[in-house]
């Protein structure tokens, strides 16, 4: 698979507004206060606010700093989290990066914020030799993040207990498949979007026709 290249930064740390206005006041007081590079900042399901800032450790760690002070002043900060290392699978991951999803387990887990689920995962995949297969931030999900591990069964249990004490009352649902099914595979491969999945048909699927409708004499 081919990977998107992305410029790397050593830090990165993100934060969730329960406002816009907020959110927007405090991206411009992060990058007039350091020179960070501002990666993403816009709406988020569910009329949240999510700047994502990246730079050096001492640079990225001083913005936040500014960004966290705002939120709190304002009571609309609902979640941050600060990667003054954070470990480069992750780092590309939030960036839009996906990886094939390898060995025969899948863990999943879910949190009420992407602050919390950075955080969670960053100490998972630093601690266990699993494969970062997918990072999703709040749209299209009510708010709420996901990230996708594989590897073998053992790794991907470790790491999504990890996660689970990492993210603690953040923690909405977790999950793991033993033995993922190879069709399944193939579909999340591609995405765990409902809207972006193409038609899969496996290799004995019943065709509509072949089956008995119950309003036919």
């Amino acid at each position: 698979m081919v990977r998107e290249k992305h410029k790397k930064y050593a830090a990165l740390a993100l934060l969730e507004f329960g406002t816009v206005a907020s959110g927007i006041l405090a991206s411009d007081l992060m990058v007039k206060r350091s020179p960070i590079a501002l990666l993403r900042s816009g709406t988020v399901h569910p009329g949240r606010f999510l700047t994502l800032v990246g730079g050096s450790v001492a640079s990225t760690e001083e913005a936040y700093q500014v960004g966290v002070k705002l939120g709190e002043i304002e009571q609309t900060l609902t979640g941050s989290v600060f990667l003054g290392d954070v470990h480069p699978m992750l780092h590309d991951a939030v960036l839009g990066a996906r990886l094939a999803i390898t060995g025969e387990a899948l863990a999943v887990v879910e949190t009420r914020s992407s602050p919390a689920l950075l955080a969670a995962v960053d100490a998972a995949v630093k601690s266990t030799p699993v494969m970062l297969t997918e990072v999703r931030l709040a749209d299209d999900l009510g708010g709420h993040a996901i990230a996708l591990m594989s590897g073998d069964l053992t790794d991907a249990d470790t790491a999504l207990a990890i996660c689970s004490d990492r993210a603690g009352d953040q923690l909405l649902a977790r999950s793991i498949l033993p033995r993922l099914d190879v069709n399944l595979r193939e579909i999340l491969d591609q995405g765990t979007s409902f809207g972006l999945c193409s038609n899969f048909e496996p290799a004995g699927a019943e065709h509509p026709e072949e089956v008995a409708c119950s309003w036919e004499g």
